[in-house]
């Protein structure tokens, strides 16, 4: 058992002591701006941007509704209808939810992740109890539902029930009670003054509390076949104010006396039943949900409320009752509520939706990511998630489900997107579908057989796009993946140019576009292909002076440490970073690739732990990203690793284990230049970490302290943005006695309020005095401690 402290979001909004300091600190607030940071987290914290468009199960307090995603979950609060969210950030352990309930007698909540993980909350801590997780058992090993009694959890699973000691957070024991002792899926389970009552796939199955055994099937009797209850499974069993309710073939059967007779019974497929305050919440639907209903039974079989697909309940899957109030998650609507003869409100946190496999780029101040995805033999996914946009702390989705946007229907695998520096044009590349142009004022176009873009050898109807780029002329370089003629350029004036590459290409796969600082086109070629150089000399049009190279594995054919190529990225001294599925490679000498066979890759030497080997050499790199220090971040399918900027040194990593990494294998990475935030998609989802380093600028503009009034007993990261490239930063005293001196990473510095001696500093105005390395671009600013 471990237990972690819940915790909410990180934001700045300490408005009591700011009223204080107001109140004692006036004229240090007269030269210092305040500036408030509403959702960005701290330098060194993560944050989630999970899915919770679909819902996956529902359970409900006095006071909240607690209602999960497949990703995770969230509470609305009844009264005044506030969202919290939940996640690793927050201190759960996993991601990937199967159920969840509510412990009324307890007052606790239990969540049960879909690799068997559970984690109990309880007050502001979190309790892990992860042995079914870690235990290697042959079977199902899903929680598919949860009773309480006695402050303990009896788990229906599909290996029988496991039972939890809610006290000592921790496995008491497993029920095999399958017949001859093996595994059995159960369905539901529940009891009464003298029975446990077992709802699987072998029928109902009882068996008396007393029993000092219940690991052994013996102790364990088949009701089903006698007392008027015909054989076969059943999909749960319920206690309802004294009443053991079974639901078998999609009718409820009730016990009494021993004998299994008719409470109620309809034209519906039963979906879940969820007992509330002594009533029966069932949960129905005809077929593919042609028709559905969500009824209140009481004790006597009697409906006391209907809501159905009029009411907008169209995908049910669970559903919850109190008073007048039906709260449901629906299959592709998380959360909806409907108070008596209301309205039918629909709530979903905004966030992101979809596998988001896709690329992800920063640009107009925002994070663009995209929805489509091919998988690693580059086959279509269908995926008509298209791409989001992130600004601001909203998600803004472009695609069909946006009345704007519903000729996205057709637009399927938006795996790469560019944003024209112009005037933000979106164009949005599909692996099938073409290029799409989408202007400001939502008006679109599609480029297909009616531009340069090929079709596909062998599939003349695709038009594959798996890579876009924009040089500093503003012409659109696209990888046309497939095609004979699989580079492709939208130039600045409308017009398009295609080019073939002169090897022989398995398949003409191209993919992810660099251009580096002389202008040569720098791409990705999958399918172990290697990695590919054009520079088309002074003129797109004049095919004459065009020339190509190809790098690949090993001494004098390049030196890649691979042909899989999966990545690209150019670091701020120019040099080109390659990944592949054997580690990475450096080509340092862009200017010299076309002058013989010198230029060739390097594969760095990286020293960790007092051995110098190969930097990834045994791993998969699936992306790199170049932060404003010129650090970079590599993701490989073992997690991410920050490395500096010569690639030497390891300064992070992180794996699922030892932070909120959502899962270990890293899809991409790209980072926000302006706040330092790296955002990385994964397996499981996506998430951010907030990164010391911002890019830096020629000069200094609009430099701001954060936090600023620095409050009582603060003991985080201070931030000091806007700076000229690596500058030097000196805080002193207003007397000018140096108190610390560090160097900017990229536009920005960071510090621990700490003296170079690492003592707190005092209350007082501070100065910060920024140089550049010349020491001609210069400026000073204040910083106000309050201990």
């Amino acid at each position: 058992m471990d237990n972690h402290l819940l915790r909410p979001y990180a934001i700045f909004k300490s408005y009591f002591w700011l009223m204080s300091l107001a109140r004692n600190f006036f004229f240090f607030l007269l030269l210092v701006p305040l500036t408030l940071v509403a959702q960005l987290p701290p330098i060194g914290e993560w944050r989630m941007h999970l899915d919770y468009f679909a819902g996956k199960a529902i359970t409900q307090s006095d006071k909240m509704i607690y209602c999960a995603s497949p990703a995770s979950f969230f509470s609305i609060d009844k009264t005044d209808n506030v969202i919290t969210r939940y996640d690793k950030v927050s201190g759960l352990h996993d991601i990937g939810i199967n159920t969840l309930s509510y412990d009324a007698s307890d007052d606790k909540l239990l969540v049960a992740y879909a690799n068997s993980n559970i984690d109990v909350l309880y007050k502001t801590d979190v309790y892990n109890i992860p042995e079914i997780k870690r235990k290697n058992i042959n079977g199902d090993k899903n929680i598919y539902n949860i009773f309480f009694r006695n402050k303990k959890a009896f788990l229906s699973t599909g290996l029988g029930v496991i039972v939890a000691d809610l006290e000592k957070y921790e496995i008491k024991e497993t029920w095999f009670i399958g017949d001859g002792g093996n595994n059995v899926k159960v369905n539901g389970f529940t009891a009464d003054n003298n029975l446990y009552y077992a709802a699987t796939e072998e029928g109902l199955k009882t068996a008396a509390q007393s029993t000092s055994n219940l690991t052994d099937y013996r102790n364990w009797t088949v009701v089903s076949g006698t007392a008027n209850l015909s054989s076969g499974a059943c999909k749960d069993v319920v206690n309802v104010n004294g009443k053991i309710i079974l639901l078998k073939n999609d009718s409820l059967l009730v016990n009494n006396n021993g004998n299994w007779n008719l409470f109620y019974d309809d034209d519906f497929e039963m979906i879940n039943l969820t007992v509330n305050n002594d009533k029966l919440v069932v949960t129905e639907k005809k077929g593919d949900y042609t028709d559905t209903r969500i009824i209140v039974l009481n004790t006597n079989g009697v409906i006391e409320k209907t809501v159905d697909k009029r009411d907008g309940f169209a995908h049910p899957l669970q559903a919850v009752a109190d008073g007048t109030n039906i709260w449901a998650t629906d299959l592709y609507i998380v959360l909806q509520h409907k108070d008596g003869n209301s309205a039918t409100e629909t709530i979903i946190p905004n966030s992101p939706y979809g596998s988001l496999d896709g690329d992800m780029i920063a640009a107009d101040g925002a994070m663009w990511v995209c929805g489509g995805s091919v998988d690693d033999a580059w086959n279509y996914q269908y995926n008509r998630t298209g791409l989001f946009k992130f600004k601001e702390d909203v998600w803004t989705p472009i695609n069909q489900n946006i009345p704007a946007y519903q000729w996205m229907d057709t637009v399927y695998d938006i795996i790469t997107v560019a944003i024209d520096p112009r005037d933000e044009t979106i164009y949005a590349g599909s692996y099938g579908r073409g290029l799409a142009e989408i202007h400001a004022d939502k008006s679109f176009k599609v480029y297909k057989q009616n531009s340069a873009i090929g079709p596909t050898v062998g599939d003349p109807l695709a038009y594959r796009i798996s890579g876009l780029r924009f040089d500093a002329d503003n012409n659109l370089w696209i990888s046309n993946f497939g095609s004979t003629q699989n580079l492709v350029v939208k130039k600045a004036d409308g017009t398009w140019k295609a080019f073939t590459t002169p090897f022989l290409i398995n398949e003409n796969a191209v993919a992810d576009i660099v251009i580096d600082d002389i202008n040569q086109k720098w791409i990705v070629s999958p399918k172990g292909n290697g990695l590919l150089c054009f520079n088309h000399g002074a003129s797109i049009d004049n095919t004459s002076d065009d020339r190509w190279r190809r790098y690949l594995f090993g001494k004098g054919n390049g030196n890649l440490p691979s042909n899989q190529v999966n990545c690209i990225a150019k670091d701020k001294d120019g040099f080109i970073w390659a990944g592949t599925d054997k580690g990475v490679a450096i080509v340092q000498c862009t200017q010299d690739v076309f002058n013989g066979a010198g230029c060739e890759a390097l594969i760095p030497v990286v020293q960790q732990d007092r051995f110098a080997g190969y930097l990834f050499g045994n791993e998969d790199v699936r992306t790199i990203a170049v932060d404003g220090a010129n650090r970079k971040w590599v993701g490989t399918r073992n997690g991410v690793w920050l490395i500096s900027a010569d690639g030497e040194k390891v300064i992070y990593r992180f794996t699922e284990d030892n932070s909120p990494l959502l899962s270990n294998e890293i899809k991409r990475i790209a980072i926000d230049p302006k706040t330092g935030e790296v955002f990385i998609t994964t397996f499981n989802g996506l998430c951010s970490f907030r990164s010391t380093a911002t890019e830096g600028t020629d000069v200094n503009k609009d430099v701001l302290v954060f936090p600023n009034p620095v409050p009582p007993n603060y003991n985080g990261t201070i931030a000091i943005k806007g700076l000229v490239n690596n500058a030097i930063v000196k805080i002193t005293e207003m007397d000018g006695r140096l108190v610390y001196q560090t160097r900017a990473l990229g536009g920005q510095a960071i510090w621990n309020g700490k003296d170079y001696k690492g003592r707190k500093i005092s209350t007082g105005v501070y100065l910060v005095l920024v140089a550049d390395e010349t020491n001609t671009e210069k400026t000073v600013a204040k910083i106000v401690f309050i201990r």
